[in-house]
């Protein structure tokens, strides 16, 4: 073959736009300590022409190829960022990842109803946002937190619930559920879990519940216990901080006092 005739022939045969989707849109599993990350790509960076099922073979591939790096029983954190989940493919990620001796045990998304479905599900949540992190010191003021994240749900003992703004929950928060916001937190039933409100340092964020029963209180830096002896009675209460600590105030008179003082 001429040198000529080697310079004309095609270097490959498969079309650019699969180039660039081979190049760039990865669903990946990564080991990160003793759990694994399966991150899924950002719909910013994804082609139109790439869809959901393209998605899921890539996983099924990643899951079901030869090189399996994992320990069986290992820990999967799912890391959505902006794809949006539903039920149905939550379970379908998860009952995937079973056939191959991996447990999805957590779910970090930026979309309001991915956060919604994997904490209806059972899993533990923490919704994201690209300009905020409960782990760094917050430059926005409250006002600019993320939208409330409603929940209509019992979270369940093992779970935890993360989001960069307020939460309410209808319904109760057990013993080993765990609870999270850089806002305030509402628990319209029972809270006998663990809540941290103002998790980014604001001090002014308050927990309230029907039914105060709590393991823990924090907000921001303040921490809290509950009593040894349980009240008798119980009524909708108020957490909030005081110079002295963390106080507990019946929602009732708490809202006369501040009507007063801001009066």
């Amino acid at each position: 073959m001429s040198s000529d005739s080697a310079q004309q022939s095609p270097i490959s045969t498969v079309p650019p736009s699969e180039l660039a989707i081979d190049c760039h849109i990865q669903v990946r599993l990564k080991p990160e300590g003793e759990r694994l990350l399966l991150i899924l790509p950002p719909i910013a960076e994804m082609p139109s022409a790439v869809s959901w099922s393209d998605l899921w073979e890539q996983l099924k591939h990643r899951l079901n190829g030869g090189d399996r790096f994992w320990q069986p029983y290992s820990r999967v954190h799912l890391m959505a960022g902006d794809q949006l989940l539903d039920a149905l493919k939550l379970q379908a990620i998860a009952d995937a990842l079973n056939e191959v001796q991996l447990q999805l045990l957590r779910v970090y998304t930026s979309r309001r109803q991915t956060a919604v479905a994997a904490a209806a599900a059972g899993y533990s949540v923490e919704q994201q946002s690209p300009t905020y992190s409960l782990n760094q010191t917050p430059t926005q003021p409250p006002e600019l937190l993320a939208e409330p994240l409603y929940l209509q749900m019992t979270v369940r003992s093992g779970v935890e619930i993360r989001h960069p703004g307020t939460i309410v929950i209808l319904g109760d928060l057990n013993p080993g559920g765990t609870v999270v916001a850089a806002g305030d937190i509402f628990i319209w039933g029972s809270l006998r879990g663990v809540a941290h409100a103002g998790a980014g340092g604001n001090r002014s964020c308050r927990i309230m519940a029907l039914k105060m029963e709590p393991t823990q209180l924090r907000i921001a830096d303040a921490v809290a216990r509950a009593p040894e002896t349980p009240p008798t009675h119980f009524h909708p209460e108020v957490a909030y901080v005081t110079p002295e600590g963390i106080r507990i105030a019946r929602a009732s008179d708490f809202a006369k006092t501040h009507l007063l003082l801001n009066s």
